[in-house]
């Protein structure tokens, strides 16, 4: 006995208590309840108001996914705008590119080189005849020809 009046008071200076449990216990007891039996009647007005309740409800959510729609298609849109404005910058600074190139290309001095540099030799006169020379009168009927010329190489 003496053993647990020391352990008491040990527990009393650490500042544990024993848990104590004063009372009755508290038991609960299920009771089926059978509604099978009960009716619900309709309340007209009640349906009605949840019927405006209702179309409200789809009004306005109609209304936020048309903004959310429009807001998204102005933001796609100028998305593809800034794609379309950077394709047409790269493609009219290609198609200045290519202008420069066909420029130089078609460079009479260019031609006058590389043809040197081929071993040709400038015309004769008479060895030059135009092709895309249209006659005076282009309503005048003209005269079929073809022209046969045979290359021999030694």
């Amino acid at each position: 006995m003496a053993t647990a009046v020391m352990a008491a008071q040990a527990a009393v200076r650490c500042g544990r208590r024993k848990a104590c449990w004063t009372g009755t216990p508290e038991i609960y007891f299920a009771k089926p309840i059978d509604n099978s039996r009960l009716v619900k009647l309709e309340d007209p007005r009640r349906s009605r108001e949840m019927r405006q309740f209702g179309v409200a409800l789809g009004c306005l959510f109609l209304l936020v996914m048309t903004y959310t729609w429009q807001h998204f298609k102005a933001i796609e849109y100028g998305y593809k705008i800034e794609f379309m404005k950077n394709e047409r910058n790269g493609l009219s600074e290609l198609n200045r590119t290519l202008r420069l190139e066909e420029a130089s290309l078609r460079s009479p001095d260019r031609i006058d080189r590389l043809a040197r540099q081929y071993g040709m030799l400038p015309p004769h006169a008479g060895q030059v005849i135009r092709m895309d020379s249209t006659p005076l009168d282009a309503s005048a009927p003209v005269m079929a020809s073809a022209a046969v010329s045979v290359v021999s190489v030694p």
